[in-house]
């Protein structure tokens, strides 16, 4: 039978929740001007630095959170997932992302094994493939050397001028959607004879990466031959009977495994091979060792310097307390039900968005200023990887000042953050005689939260680093919460559903049954799509994409 004890029970959550209308009536301009408060907010960890004290927060108030972190056993709920207990109770799992990047001769342990030797053999395994793929002594089926990598089934990459370099006369593509649009592009400019395919799927059937995957392997067997696969194609699964029935030789498999979550996989064998391969396993495991600094800083560091933690109650704080429901800036924390199974009574989970450098200013900026508020995250970076200076140019704004290009870039970095917390008011735009009917248009209230966080660069390392605060900021925000942040049934439904239409295609163009079994809309819909579709032949021929 389920616990009903939740989080919004305790006297630390009460506690804060009478504190809001108190916190609400506080200007984040009149926050700002307590130096003292400012400087107590800003936290510096192996070259990081992270500033909140725009925040709609008091000392008093991060204080009172530390207390809620107390109330919901955060420092006992890390050490378990640190331990390798199955915090994942709905699929009786480990959570132990953590592994993957921990040194050499480090001992985690899962159901009564270290998993840390297990993770090195593959990494190694990695090393020993990527380091012959980019030497050229492994060759697809003509003899070539292989330059173009195409991922299945996921996306993400990282580019620094170390890796850069590393990267000269290389391509990587990742393909994770089904759309022929996406797997056209892919393969777009591309030679099979150079080419070498990943295909990640744990299990070696999920249907849109296993299409993709066919898809690929015709390509390559239309120009090479069906011999070719064994050179052209490798696996990182955990079915080695698949891989090998699929035509990948299972040597050319790579594990990993049930402890690792989709979304936390980046550090296993999905991120670390493709990336490998096109910037060489010296450069990725300066992002693993990145990650894994952060993961000890998270595991060891008190809560007043944990950076990780201080992301994650103040999300907390935004979400559940403030109604904030969005973030500019990973995993399951969209959830309506406890780890036990017991509605919540509170919000949990936000919606990310952002964009890359200024490319927001046309798109959400506005709304983040003078729509609603959105709590918003800003990363800097100190040294550009592209530094750009122009000798003598003058900017066409209306101020002469001379700056290289990442200043410019940065120049917004530091001043968003201030327009979004100070604002404009009523008088300043009087002041500046701005016209009386223009006035309520340009007025800004600002009391906007955010939080700054400055990296050195934008190496491997960072990149290691900042990955693994944005994951332990979501397993803080699941730990207080009370909800389980590491499964996803969530999205099992819509694919449940999705094969049962696919089951009704087939049957509509195969032997042109009738659409049933469905509500009104999706038959409507779906005898509209087969009507205006009937041009596909029943028994469909080879048709590989093409742009």
């Amino acid at each position: 039978m389920a616990s009903s004890a939740l989080i919004s029970d305790t006297d630390a959550w009460k506690d804060l929740k009478a504190r809001v209308q108190e916190i609400k009536a506080i200007h984040l301009r009149d926050l700002m001007s307590d130096a003292q408060r400012c400087q107590s907010m800003i936290v510096e960890f192996d070259g990081l630095l992270l500033d909140y004290s725009r925040q709609n927060a008091t000392v008093e108030t991060i204080g009172k959170l530390f207390k809620l972190a107390e109330a919901a056993n955060l420092k006992e709920k890390i050490n378990r997932m640190f331990n390798g207990e199955h915090i994942n109770s709905t699929e009786n799992r480990s959570v132990l992302h953590v592994a993957l990047r921990a040194p050499r001769g480090a001992v985690i342990q899962s159901d009564g094994k270290n998993v840390v030797p297990e993770v090195w053999k593959v990494l190694d395994k990695i090393k020993e493939f990527s380091d012959r793929v980019r030497s050229g002594s492994w060759v697809g089926a003509t003899g070539k050397p292989l330059k173009d990598v195409i991922a299945i089934g996921i996306g993400g990459s990282f580019l620094d001028p170390e890796a850069s370099e590393s990267a000269k006369g290389r391509q990587l593509r990742f393909l994770a959607n089904v759309d022929p649009i996406d797997v056209a592009r892919n393969i777009a400019g591309l030679n099979p004879e150079t080419s070498l395919v990943v295909v990640v799927s744990k299990t070696f059937t999920t249907a849109e990466t296993m299409l993709n995957a066919r898809t690929l392997r015709e390509w390559i067997s239309a120009a090479l031959g069906p011999s070719s696969v064994a050179k052209h194609m490798v696996a990182v699964s955990t079915n080695l009977t698949l891989v090998e029935k699929f035509g990948i030789d299972p040597n050319n498999a790579f594990a990993f495994w049930d402890w690792v979550g989709g979304r936390y996989s980046v550090c296993s064998a999905v991120g670390v091979l493709p990336l490998s391969l096109q910037y060489g396993f010296s450069i990725v495991e300066k992002f693993l060792k990145g990650a894994s600094s952060i993961d000890q800083h998270f595991y060891s560091a008190p809560y007043e310097q944990n950076i990780p933690v201080l992301l994650g109650l103040l999300s907390v704080w935004n979400v559940s307390f403030l109604g904030y429901p969005a973030r500019v800036s990973m995993e399951s924390n969209g959830k309506g039900v406890s780890i036990d199974g017991v509605p919540l009574p509170f919000e949990t989970g936000e919606i990310d968005f952002g964009e890359p450098g200024t490319n927001g200013q046309h798109s959400f900026y506005q709304l983040i200023h003078q729509g609603r508020v959105i709590p918003c995250d800003f990363i800097g970076v100190v040294k550009s990887q592209q530094p750009v200076y122009l000798k003598g140019l003058i900017l066409a704004s209306k101020t002469s000042e001379v700056v290289s290009n990442h200043d410019e870039l940065m120049s917004n970095f530091f001043a968003q953050p201030d327009a979004l917390a100070y604002g404009k008011t009523i008088e300043q735009l009087q002041k500046e005689n701005v016209p009386q009917h223009l006035i309520p248009h340009k007025t800004f209230s600002g009391n906007r939260p955010s939080l700054s966080l400055l990296l050195p660069s934008l190496n491997a390392y960072n990149i290691g680093q900042l990955l693994a605060i944005y994951e332990h900021r979501v397993a803080v925000q699941g730990f207080i919460w009370g909800i389980n942040s590491f499964d996803q049934w969530g999205v099992e439904l819509g694919k449940s559903l999705a094969t049962q239409v696919r089951k009704q295609l087939h049957a509509s163009r195969t032997k042109g049954e009738p659409v049933q079994g469905f509500n009104c809309s999706t038959t409507t819909l779906l005898t509209r799509y087969l009507e205006a579709s009937s041009d596909v032949p029943s028994d469909l021929p080879t048709l590989l994409p093409r742009i």
